[in-house]
């Protein structure tokens, strides 16, 4: 199979991932005529994972939060975008095999794929629950919260009405956080303007968390404030809580209770991105891939890692690796992109140090809670902050602004006119519709 990328006398960079720290390093690397970089990925854009929540809700376009990956590296002619999956890593080789491309040759490695959802292995909540990893993800979460608003004002049963109703989220981080106060606003502010038949004071939103705290890695005051936000705003927050199957109709606890839903919207876990060839090893805790102070893989020189999917060792504050968020990522992508003209030019290099710029999460309107390394707050200055990080972190002026005057109508209308049941129409082939036209027979 042909790949179309030219081979040249530069060293040749292939990144897997288009994620914070595959785009940092490549926009890096983009700038030494001295490297041919490759960057892999399934989308041709970049996600703005943080704000997955409010497409799901209905605040945000898909396209406000996703960055076409060509218009990134315009006039760049050493950079080369391929979208596929990457199959295997055959480290001996050199090589990387795709599943549109077949096997694309490298001389150094960067993975930097990510994570995907962790559903701790039970088998009917991998089929039934909803993730969000993805816009796509996001899309079909929102699709699914609307039709079954739509199917409930037909129903006239009052326990599928309550299933189709109630919503079950589970993992108190700041993506289950964040999506159930927003939705606790929506059962407010929106849907009873949308929906005058249905009463809304039926809807039951659920957030079950299996520690004994929301926002785990926050400072204490930041998780207490949290879950005063979240029952303020008529949340039953479900602490010491695991969830252990889901039929579809209603979600089991490990206590033996039962909720009622027929909306589970799982965000307990991630796992990292796992890739056949890479020596099981290297493979840390959560499958993340260990890598040394300067994310080299163990026993691999020319392979990095870097991201959710590695666990940078070397770092005391951070002996299993760094939090899987999106700062650590760009961190490790803009130090490991000049690591890699050092090496090139035979320069010592320089160990990662993560510098901790703090965390924060939003739980709805006016409230969000804030950990700088100087300083905590809560409230309204949070919210203000919260909004102001995240619109600066956003990729592209247009997707800035389109983000910021839909924040500022929603904040100003108790709105959000995104809320639209969109779904793919996929082409019917030759086969199928063979199959479905029923056979003439001639009476005759």
């Amino acid at each position: 199979m042909y790949s179309g990328i030219p081979k040249t006398s530069q060293k040749r960079v292939v990144i897997i991932g288009a994620g914070f720290g595959g785009l940092a390093v490549a926009r890096k690397l983009a700038t030494y005529p001295e490297i041919q970089t490759v960057l892999l990925d399934r989308n041709n854009f970049h996600q703005f994972q943080p704000l997955f929540y409010q497409v799901a809700m209905a605040g945000l376009e898909p396209s406000s939060i996703s960055f076409p990956l060509r218009k990134a590296f315009q006039n760049r002619s050493n950079m080369h975008i391929r979208v596929t999956s990457v199959t295997s890593i055959d480290t001996e080789r050199q090589e990387v095999e795709t599943s549109t491309m077949g096997a694309i040759s490298y001389d150094y490695l960067i993975i930097a794929a990510g994570a995907e959802t962790n559903f701790f292995g039970m088998k009917n909540i991998i089929e039934r629950a909803l993730p969000m990893k993805s816009v796509g993800e996001a899309l079909a979460l929102r699709n699914r919260m609307l039709e079954n608003f739509e199917r409930a004002l037909i129903s006239d049963d009052l326990d599928e009405r309550q299933g189709l109703m109630n919503v079950v989220v589970v993992g108190g981080g700041p993506t289950g956080v964040e999506l159930s106060g927003t939705l606790a606003e929506m059962k407010v502010h929106i849907l009873p303007k949308d929906y005058p038949e249905l009463d809304f004071r039926q809807m039951q939103i659920y957030l079950v968390q299996s520690g004994g705290e929301l926002l785990e890695p926050m400072s204490r005051q930041s998780q207490i404030k949290s879950e005063q936000y979240l029952k303020k705003l008529g949340i039953n927050v479900m602490l010491n809580a695991r969830v252990t199957d889901f039929d579809g109709k209603y979600v089991y606890l490990l206590d033996g209770t039962k909720l009622r839903t027929d909306n589970l919207v799982w965000t307990a876990g991630v796992k990292a991105t796992t890739f056949e060839g890479i020596p099981s090893e290297v493979m840390g805790r959560g499958g993340r891939i260990k890598t040394n102070a300067y994310c080299q893989v163990e026993s691999l020189p020319n392979v990095f890692a870097i991201g959710d999917i590695a666990a940078v060792m070397g770092d005391e504050k951070f002996p299993d690796g760094h939090p899987q968020l999106a700062q650590p990522a760009i961190q490790q992508g803009k130090l490991l992109a000049k690591n890699l003209i050092r090496i090139i030019r035979k320069e010592n290099l320089v160990p990662f140090k993560y510098k901790d710029l703090g965390s924060m999460a939003t739980v709805g309107r006016n409230l969000a809670v804030v950990d700088l390394p100087f300083l905590k707050f809560q409230g309204f200055l949070a919210w203000l902050t919260w909004m102001f990080v995240h619109l600066v972190s956003i990729v592209g002026v247009k997707n800035r602004l389109m983000i910021f005057i839909n924040w500022v109508w929603n904040y100003i209308t108790y709105d959000q006119s995104l809320r639209l049941i969109i779904r793919s129409k996929e082409p019917i082939i030759k086969s199928e519709v063979e199959e479905a036209e029923p056979t003439h027979v001639n009476p005759s």
